[in-house]
């Protein structure tokens, strides 16, 4: 698996990983034994980039997930932001969740707070080392404008600074967030170094309005970009659910544009949506999500595929790719 490096740090990820949050339950039971096998899935197959967070089932993909990994190489990011507290939450689905562990979740981005989720999650993980520290699920869309700012304030008055140290004294590699909103990476471009940011479903086969601004301002800083969400939440495969809700029907109109392009081409839209992100060159990675390995090696599958020039071009001159939008010239993950 081809490797790129995340920023203009030492530490190199396949450009293919593992995304963690469906190992956890998020929005779809999923046994511990399903969970394992997309793991092992990725491991056989190469694969050493893990993705995880405390938030995904309340600590359940993090404790599979070092489970998985210890003892063996491996590159793996996860985040800070909340912290979790004994107790059940009322209703998991509020947050997501299906059979989570039995915490409740809440925000906390301070300087404190992010040293203890680092230590946190350390122990869970049952590892000495994480190499990526992100800031999760941190936006206007995620909190509401009032509540945002308090937390913006929050990470730039004391948790940036956590997450310097942490990087400057070599207890991690890598910074960044972890996200769903392009502005809010723009915004804390304005007070801190990041290496890189992980950003859920926003320059995907189907939206790519971060080229207008954040992609050409982390080509400028040498900020890496890792494609989280590249089905966007499953529309892309099939699944009726975008942004981890019913897609609108002006999505559905475009996703079945694309679809029709693809059936001309032959070309299998997974396949599409997970080569497309990599021809840029601010982004590193892809880490689509799996919930059994199955459904992790037809990834492996739409990865080896070999998609036609002209399918590409036709795509971009029906209007349904950003005009400027690099264009895959060979498969990336040969």
């Amino acid at each position: 698996m081809q490797k790129r490096k995340i920023g203009n740090t030492k530490i190199e990820v396949d450009v293919l990983g593992v995304g963690g949050a469906p190992l956890s339950g998020n929005y779809a039971k999923l046994g511990r034994a399903a969970a394992v096998g997309v793991v092992e899935t990725a491991l056989a197959a190469g694969i050493s980039y893990v993705d995880t967070a405390p938030f995904y089932g309340f600590g359940r993909s993090e404790r599979i997930i070092g489970d998985m990994v210890r003892g063996k190489n491996y590159v793996l990011s996860t985040k800070v932001g909340r912290l979790l507290k004994p107790g059940p939450v009322a209703n998991p689905m509020d947050h997501g969740m299906i059979d989570p562990l039995p915490f409740t979740p809440f925000y906390d981005y301070s300087y404190d707070g992010v040293m203890r989720s680092f230590e946190d999650s350390l122990q869970r993980l049952g590892l000495d080392r994480i190499d990526i520290l992100l800031a999760h699920d941190i936006g206007v869309m995620q909190h509401g404008e009032d509540d945002n700012a308090n937390h913006l304030a929050d990470l730039e008055g004391g948790g940036y600074r956590a997450l310097d140290e942490l990087r400057s004294y070599g207890d991690i590699g890598a910074i960044g967030l972890g996200v769903n909103e392009k502005e809010v990476c723009l915004r804390v471009m304005e007070f801190g170094q990041w290496d890189a940011f992980l950003l859920a479903g926003r320059y995907t086969l189907l939206e790519q309005t971060p080229l207008d601004d954040l992609l050409p301002a982390c080509e400028k800083a040498g900020t890496s970009i890792i494609t989280g969400g590249p089905f966007n939440s499953g529309v892309l495969v099939g699944r009726k659910m975008w942004n981890y809700d019913k897609p609108p029907v002006e999505i559905m109109k475009h996703v079945r544009k694309l679809k029709a392009v693809c059936k001309t081409h032959s070309v299998e839209m997974p396949a599409a949506a997970l080569q497309f992100p990599l021809a840029h060159p601010a982004v590193a990675c892809v880490i689509p999500g799996a919930r059994s390995a199955k459904e992790f090696k037809d990834i492996l599958k739409w990865a080896k595929a070999k998609i036609p020039a002209k399918f590409w071009a036709d795509l971009q001159a029906k209007g349904l790719l950003h005009p400027d939008a690099p264009l895959p010239t060979e498969n990336p993950f040969k």
